[in-house]
């Protein structure tokens, strides 16, 4: 079902009581545990990332499909539907952040790296692109993101407040934005997350962004995998997860 199709039929509905909470965390404020520091990536082609190799690619604390916990609950407002999960993952997304941004360095990211051959730019005010220090580039997009979850114009918490008409278009620019974040994660941090023994967790938490972009039509399949010369490396966890039935 598309949520920009949904979206119609609901936009004059009265909002319920607020339900998020007021304030999340930025990756510049949250402290995060130590740990020795991260092991430097291995070098480009040698090897299969960790995230695609069994049993990795499997952890997660919930097996099947996750159909049913992304599709509509009855009596629900489609507006808010979204709006409530897009919190809950810009919140949890925040938290994954601050426990890795230790690793997390101008120094062994210096770029916005998503794959072997794909850095993502940030759009600086005069509409240039500019290639940022990973750190750099997330903490804009989570300040960012915490400055529309904090905008009572976007994400109306007061009874009788409807949702701006731009509510989908910005939705879908967020999840764009968490997804870039989640890519650099995989790529150059996912060792640090085993580490942790928390590769269940994160590929819990992807794998229902992922489902419910699909189910929401939040995501488009060009971001997921990127183009041909220079692909997303979670877009071959995407097509792995499609093939075990989580995605379907």
């Amino acid at each position: 079902m598309s949520f920009f199709n949904s979206i119609g039929r609901s936009m004059g509905r009265q909002q319920r009581n607020p339900r998020r909470s007021p304030t999340t965390p930025t990756s510049a404020g949250f402290d995060s545990p130590g740990f020795p520091p991260p092991l430097p990536p291995p070098a480009p082609g040698a090897q299969k990332p960790l995230y695609l190799c069994s049993p990795f690619v499997e952890a997660a604390l919930v097996k099947g499909s996750l159909k049913t916990i992304v599709s509509l609950p009855k009596y629900v407002d489609v507006t808010e539907w979204v709006a409530v999960n897009i919190f809950d993952f810009c919140q949890n997304l925040n938290l994954f952040y601050g426990v890795v941004a230790e690793c997390c360095t101008a120094t062994s990211c210096p770029t916005m790296a998503a794959g072997p051959n794909l850095d993502y730019t940030w759009i600086d005010h005069t509409r240039k692109q500019v290639k940022l220090p990973a750190p750099t580039y997330i903490d804009y997009v989570m300040t960012w993101l915490q400055n529309l979850l904090d905008d009572e114009s976007v994400f109306p918490t007061k009874s009788g407040h409807d949702f701006s008409p731009t509510f989908p278009s910005t939705a879908k620019h967020m999840y764009r934005q968490m997804l870039r974040v989640f890519a650099h994660i995989y790529h150059a941090h996912y060792r640090d997350i085993l580490h942790l023994r928390s590769e269940p967790h994160f590929n819990s938490l992807f794998a229902h962004f992922l489902a419910f972009g699909k189910e929401w039509e939040l995501l488009d399949v060009k971001d997921i995998k990127g183009a041909p010369n220079a692909p997303v490396g979670v877009g071959e966890l995407w097509e792995k997860w499609r093939e075990l039935g989580i995605l379907e």
